[in-house]
């Protein structure tokens, strides 16, 4: 896929931003930063592999159905992680608990190196 993809673009940057407060120290603005920058990157990784999957011919309209699209294109090994990332995302954007925050910042560094595992096969 071209890096001159503007979704895959904003997934690269997204993935340095992620990173770059990942190594600040945590407290609830730095997780709660870090947290929605996880929610951004989650979203442009399955739409850059959309758009990667319909340069091959192959049509996915859901974030589950990219990844598994990712998957049999092998952009992604197969790996309980990216299923968990799906959860972490939906628990990031409809429920919102201190406890919850924890548990999904405490994954995050797992979940960067799969978005820039991905991000390195796209490009």
């Amino acid at each position: 896929m071209s890096n001159r993809s503007p979704v895959l673009k904003d997934f690269g940057k997204i993935i340095q931003r992620l990173e770059k407060v990942l190594k600040l120290k945590k407290t609830d603005i730095t997780r709660d930063s870090a947290i929605k920058r996880f929610e951004l990157c989650f979203d442009l990784a399955w739409k850059s592999i959309k758009e990667y999957a319909k340069i091959q011919g192959i049509e996915c309209y859901s974030p589950r159905a990219c990844f598994k699209t990712a998957f049999q294109l092998k952009l992604i090994d197969y790996d309980e992680q990216w299923l968990e990332m799906i959860k972490d995302r939906n628990l990031a954007a409809h429920l919102y608990e201190e406890k919850q925050a924890d548990k999904v910042y405490s994954r995050l560094q797992d979940h960067l190196a799969l978005f820039k595992k991905l991000f390195s096969r796209l490009k």
